[in-house]
């Protein structure tokens, strides 16, 4: 018979922040914390910017042509944390992919990026995409 756990808080025994959960094969277990996404964005990039759907992103800025700055609602604790995105536009330009904006890394506080076709011209996108991964402050 199947089991149903209804429950509003998950703390940790020995530490609050910590929970192992077993991994695939019974072999091995995974840190809960590290493995949940910390934000993630669906936006709008073309015509005036806007944030679509997202998760511990409070705005939006648009610095220009495929210049976006996206600030999270709870910061990150370090500038080590992972970007992955991908995008569209209806202009028939299917090669588009987002990258961290070079002269300003990674922020606690923001995510500073470029959206890219495949001749690495900046383009406005239908739908940007991106989620982080790393550790809240």
């Amino acid at each position: 018979m199947a089991s149903i756990l209804k429950v509003d808080t998950i703390t940790g025994v020995a530490t609050a922040g910590s929970i192992a959960v077993t991994g695939e094969g019974n072999s091995t277990t995974t840190n809960l914390q590290q493995g949940l996404g910390k934000a993630w964005c669906n936006f709008d990039g073309s015509g005036t910017a806007s944030i679509t759907d997202s998760f511990n992103v409070s705005s939006l800025s648009d610095g220009g042509t495929g210049d976006y700055t996206h600030t999270f609602t709870n910061s990150m604790a370090n500038g080590t944390y992972t970007l992955g995105g991908a995008c569209h536009d209806d202009g028939g330009n299917f090669g588009l992919f987002v990258t961290i904006k070079s002269n300003t890394g990674l922020a606690t506080g923001t995510c500073k990026t470029y959206i890219l076709n495949h001749s690495n011209s900046v383009r406005d996108p239908d739908i940007g995409t991106f989620a982080i991964h790393g550790d809240l402050a």
